[in-house]
C-alpha cells in the first residue's frame, strides 16, 4: 500500500483507530491527502468510508459512544487535541451531504449563513460571497433573479449544488463529499462531477462514492476501505488498472460488494 507522506500533503492521518461502543469500526488507518488534490474514497457497504470522511472535521463527535486513538494532522497540528476549536475547523474543513440539504430559508441566506455566522454582517461584502460562490458552482445564471425564493424551491441537482455554495462561502481549505450524487439524476451528476473538476484548482476534495465510474472520472487518488481496514491507496489509475491488493482488483472488478 502507497501512503508515503508528502510534504503536500493537508491532513496526515496516523494509526487513527475508531470505535462504536464495543465495535472497531475503523483499524490503524495510515492516510496522507494531499492539497488540491480530489481524493476518493471506495468500498463496500459498511466498510467505514463514511465514518472515515466525518473525522476529518470531527462530525463524527455528534455520535453518541465514539471513542478513537491515533493521529489526525490537519495542517500540522493534531486535530484529536482537545484544545481545538471545532467552529474553526469546520469552516475550513467543509462538509457536503448525500443529500441537498438546505435551509428553509431564502437562496441568498443559505449561501450567506455561514460568513454571518463568523462574524461578515456589511451587505455589500455579503452579496459579494454569496455572489461568487453560487458563480463557483455554475448556479449564478440560474438562480440571480430569484435570490430571495425558497432555497427549498430548488431542483434536487440545484439543491445539492446551493449546498456546495454554503460551504465554499466560508473559504474553506478542503472540502468533504459524502456521496454528493447518489440522490440525483445523470445529468445533475454530471454537472457536480464537471463542478469537482474545476475545484480542485483551489481546495482539496475527499468524495466518497459508491459509484467506482465517478471516482475514476473525477479522482487523482483513490482509497479503498474493507471491513474498517485501508487496504489501498494510490493513484486512481493505478488502482484502476494495476492494483496491488487482490481485494482490490476483487471488488472493482465486481466479483464481490
Amino acid at each position: 500500500m502507497s501512503t508515503a507522506t508528502s510534504t503536500r500533503a493537508i491532513f496526515d492521518i496516523k494509526d487513527l483507530n475508531l470505535w462504536y461502543g464495543d465495535h472497531h469500526a475503523l483499524k490503524n488507518i495510515n492516510f496522507p491527502i494531499n492539497k488540491k488534490e480530489v481524493t476518493a474514497i471506495i468500498g463496500p457497504s459498511g466498510c467505514g468510508k463514511s465514518t472515515f470522511i466525518k473525522t476529518l472535521n470531527l462530525m463524527i463527535n455528534y455520535v453518541p459512544n465514539v471513542k478513537m486513538t491515533g493521529e489526525i494532522n490537519y495542517n500540522g497540528q493534531n486535530i484529536l487535541n482537545e484544545k481545538l476549536d471545532l467552529v474553526e475547523l469546520r469552516k475550513n474543513v467543509g462538509m457536503v451531504f448525500q443529500k441537498g440539504n438546505p435551509f428553509p430559508q431564502s437562496i441568498y441566506d443559505n449561501v450567506a449563513y455561514g460568513p454571518r455566522v463568523h462574524g461578515t454582517k456589511r451587505k455589500p461584502h455579503l452579496d459579494e460571497i454569496v455572489t461568487k460562490s453560487l458563480m463557483d458552482v455554475a448556479l449564478w445564471d440560474e438562480v440571480k433573479d430569484r435570490l430571495q425564493a425558497p432555497a427549498l424551491g430548488l431542483s434536487g441537482g440545484q439543491q445539492q449544488r446551493l449546498c456546495i455554495a454554503r460551504a465554499l462561502a466560508t473559504k474553506p481549505d478542503v472540502l468533504l463529499m459524502d456521496e454528493p450524487t447518489s440522490a440525483l439524476d445523470p445529468i445533475s451528476t454530471l454537472k457536480i462531477e464537471e463542478l469537482i473538476l474545476e475545484l480542485k484548482e483551489k481546495y482539496t476534495i475527499v468524495i466518497v462514492t459508491h459509484n467506482m465510474q465517478q471516482a475514476s472520472r473525477v479522482s487523482d487518488k483513490t482509497a479503498f476501505f474493507l471491513m474498517g481496514e485501508l487496504i489501498e491507496l494510490d493513484d486512481t489509475s493505478t488502482i484502476f488498472s494495476n492494483p496491488s491488493d487482490e481485494r482490490t482488483e476483487g471488488y472493482i472488478t465486481g466479483r464481490f460488494g
